[in-house]
């Protein structure tokens, strides 16, 4: 076989009267930046290889020119391909298989959750490690296929359009100190499948962060009555106040029910959400780590189970960022040690 020592020019002159015995091997394919720098080789050499002229012509700098033409081999144009920049020495993970096996267990049981959240879960299974590393495991795990992103099954969430044409704001004065001053209620709207349609009542407290959920099929006021029994049995500390939005689930029997039992009401005007932050973001959170990642059954009884025990889980075991990676249960338990130590200091005083 006859080699191959032109450049791009003489290729072209050479291919006019190759043999067609030697067309079986035609030269390697180059790419793009390849032929680039093969066609700087080629004007450097017919321009009585005056490398200056040559950078001038083609906008380069000499250093860049001479570690080109280093490299080239006519014999061989695929030393004009771009090079690895991949270090000759990489870094080697710091984690044991046995850490990394504890966080991909606890990534898969709770498939939203981040780094911030599952550091805090790790202690107790008796690993101490940092924010960061678990984010290196998590990376590590994505990268080599042993941690997959649950997809989710594209629940639509839809806010009702406000209906009530008045409102009754919360007088300015009034300022949530304790666990039960203010507790936000909401409805979201769930559609996991065609024709699917479940509601979702959400109630949270604006200073533990404690959530009470319940899932039917209707957003009616007999429906939040019911829901408001569920939330004085299982919220644990009294409701002096509760906070609602415009629909019409709040009015008639609910309000009725709230009168008779003491309980508070503020209503917020129209169009005003923000006002009712803290249960947004609550529908959001259960939105993406309960309903993007629940598989089960969608009877009402099979998920009204099921939202339950996320309940429990979201208010015993997993850590919420606005309490200082604290579980709710946790918080609440340093809140009333905190005021007891103070009524003992106060006596004392």
């Amino acid at each position: 076989m006859i080699p191959y020592t032109g450049t791009l020019r003489s290729m072209r002159n050479f291919a006019l009267n190759i043999p067609r015995s030697l067309q079986q091997h035609p030269p390697p394919t180059l790419s793009r930046d390849a032929k680039q720098r093969l066609r700087v080789l080629d004007w450097y050499r017919s321009h009585q290889e005056n490398a200056r002229w040559t950078c001038r012509h083609f906008g380069i700098s000499p250093d860049t020119f001479y570690r080109w033409k280093r490299r080239y081999n006519p014999k061989a144009l695929t030393t004009l391909e771009s090079r690895s920049h991949r270090p000759h020495h990489l870094r080697q993970p710091t984690w044991s298989p046995e850490l990394a096996t504890a966080v991909l267990q606890l990534r898969r049981e709770n498939p939203r959750w981040g780094k911030e959240k599952l550091t805090r879960l790790l202690p107790a299974q008796g690993w101490d490690v940092s924010v960061s590393m678990v984010g290196r495991i998590l990376t590590h795990l994505k990268a080599t296929g042993q941690l997959r992103e649950t997809p989710g099954p594209g629940v639509s969430v839809v806010r009702r359009p406000v209906v009530r044409p008045y409102a009754v704001r919360k007088p300015k004065d009034y300022r949530p100190t304790q666990p039960g001053d203010l507790v936000q209620v909401d409805t979201l709207d769930l559609r996991p499948l065609p024709g699917v349609v479940l509601k979702q009542f959400t109630a949270r407290d604006v200073i533990s962060r404690w959530d009470v959920l319940r899932v039917g099929t209707q957003a009616t006021a007999a429906a939040a009555t019911r829901f408001l029994d569920d939330l004085q049995a299982r919220m644990p500390f009294p409701i002096r106040a509760l906070q609602i939005d415009g629909g019409s689930e709040w009015m008639a029997t609910f309000e009725q029910a709230c009168q008779a039992r003491g309980i508070r009401l503020f209503v917020l005007p129209p169009h005003s959400p923000k006002l009712n932050g803290c249960v947004e973001r609550a529908n959001r959170t259960h939105t993406e780590e309960f309903w993007e990642c629940y598989d089960g059954d969608l009877d009402v009884a099979s998920a009204r189970v099921a939202l339950l025990a996320w309940e429990h889980r979201y208010n015993t075991v997993r850590p919420h960022q606005a309490l200082g990676y604290l579980t709710p249960q946790q918080f609440l338990q340093q809140f009333y040690l905190a005021c007891k130590e103070k009524s003992v200091r106060d006596l004392l005083d």
